[in-house]
């Protein structure tokens, strides 16, 4: 029996800036004014995608005790940015990255209902937890949680969101002027909820939302973040956007599902990737190097550096070799607020991996900042990457991706001018939007 085609996905990250994103490019617009949000809101929604991706951070991310140059627009207000977007498009989801540490499921939850009104039912929660004292310290509870409470938290509190969302059943509200009857049921909205993080009970002031429930994302990639993706998210954001890693991480999450009484179609991993066109294969690769020194600069460069070795760098020339001083060790991190400093978990051994690569392969400082980076996910021209983005969709990679293009807020447009026509060319990918809410979009149950 032939395999049906699945269909594919799409949806943009709108990341505010940082080394994926080139703002020094003359193409660049604010990553604060509203326009740049409603263009590339606009684009996704001309091109049929699923949702828009906004991320979220609760802290300015610092170096030496200065706002860090990759930060240097600040973060808006997530639910004021969507909430002005739903004015703006129709179809097109919704989704905000909102923190499970630093909130309180009472008023995310409202928040998140009102929102779905609003967009008449397109919005998405992505929930995340913080892992440091240094956002913390914005809400005077700086790392009072470890790892494994974080997400015993976050669970707790996704719970009692769905208490609160589920304390309407949708029929309460008869607004029958004759009889003078609002309500049908006096107790509408009425919950109890008591547990080790949270001890609320009242009454919930948002009647049942288009969707009942946000769409749940989840962006974790440890092992608490995938069981934590696999008992209660409804998409995964993910990391892994090449092949190989891809299939892996696919088959990994989708095996969990089973013990949770959940089918394979009920969580679509979804990873973030980068793109570059071109209009031949070779341009593009062209093109792509290009990018990656813009992302790179000589500055980005050391800073990238210093969040390994933990020390001051400015002294070396980016375009030099290594540094021939070691790492210094300890909690207290030169850079503070990019969570790339946990990867480097052990520093000796990285500078150690980094001298051998950059001597082997006679880098500077510089380009190894470029090499270790990463490259973009998709690179080649429109009918190379709409190949590439479908395979993976086909052969268990992704569900489809989620673009972040390194311009804001125009990057999109060439994607969805060229290769979404192939896409749909191929029928892999709508040429109209089926349902109304974002859950009809993702295919996903009520």
């Amino acid at each position: 029996m032939t395999k049906p085609r699945k269909q594919v996905h799409l949806a943009v990250h709108f990341p505010g800036v940082n080394n994926t994103t080139v703002w020094s490019d003359p193409r660049s617009g604010s990553h604060i004014d509203f326009s740049s949000f409603e263009h590339l809101a606009k684009t996704a929604e001309r091109a049929k995608f699923d949702f828009l991706f906004l991320a979220e951070g609760l802290r300015l991310r610092e170096y030496a005790g200065r706002i860090h140059d990759l930060d240097v627009v600040g973060r808006p207000d997530t639910f004021t940015v969507l909430a002005a977007l739903a004015a703006v498009t129709d179809r097109l989801g919704l989704a905000g990255t909102i923190n499970s540490t630093f909130n309180e499921p009472y008023e995310v939850a409202r928040q998140f209902a009102t929102l779905d009104h609003l967009s008449d039912g397109r919005a998405a929660w992505n929930v995340v937890t913080s892992w440091d004292a240094f956002t913390g310290e914005n809400f005077r509870r700086g790392g009072f949680l470890p790892a494994d409470q974080r997400y015993e938290r976050a669970e707790r509190f996704m719970r009692t969101a769905w208490e609160l969302f589920d304390s309407w059943n949708g029929v309460e509200v008869l607004a029958d002027r004759e009889s003078g009857r609002f309500v049908s049921d006096p107790a509408a909205g009425a919950f109890t909820h008591h547990d080790d993080h949270f001890a609320i009970e009242g009454r919930f002031a948002v009647p049942t939302s288009p969707q009942g429930r946000p769409v749940i994302f989840q962006a974790g990639d440890s092992d608490g973040g995938r069981e934590f993706a696999a008992a209660t998210a409804d998409a995964i954001f993910s990391r892994h956007g090449e092949f190989t890693a891809g299939q892996a991480f696919y088959a990994d999450v989708k095996g969990r599902l089973a013990r949770y009484g959940r089918e394979h179609e009920d969580l679509l991993v979804l990873p973030a990737a980068t793109f570059v066109l071109g209009d031949t294969d070779a341009e593009a690769q062209d093109l792509a190097a290009e990018v990656r020194r813009q992302q790179t600069s000589g500055p980005t460069a050391i800073r990238l550096l210093e969040e390994v070795w933990n020390r001051d760098l400015s002294g070396y020339d980016p375009d030099g070799p290594l540094p021939d001083v070691d790492p210094v060790a300890g909690e207290n991190t030169v850079v503070k607020g990019r969570a790339s400093v946990r990867q480097h978990r052990d520093p000796f051994a990285v500078a150690r991996q980094w001298r051998e690569l950059a001597e082997a392969k006679g880098l500077s400082i510089r380009d190894l900042a470029i090499h270790v980076s990463g490259e973009q996910t998709f690179i080649g021209s429109p009918a190379t990457v709409a190949e590439t983005i479908n395979r993976a969709v086909q052969e268990d990679a992704s569900d489809g991706v989620i673009l972040v293009p390194h311009i804001t807020p125009g990057g999109l447009d060439e994607f969805a001018d060229k290769v979404v026509p192939l896409l749909q060319e191929r029928g892999v990918f709508r040429t109209e939007y089926e349902g109304t809410t974002l859950r009809s979009h993702l295919g996903l149950r009520p």
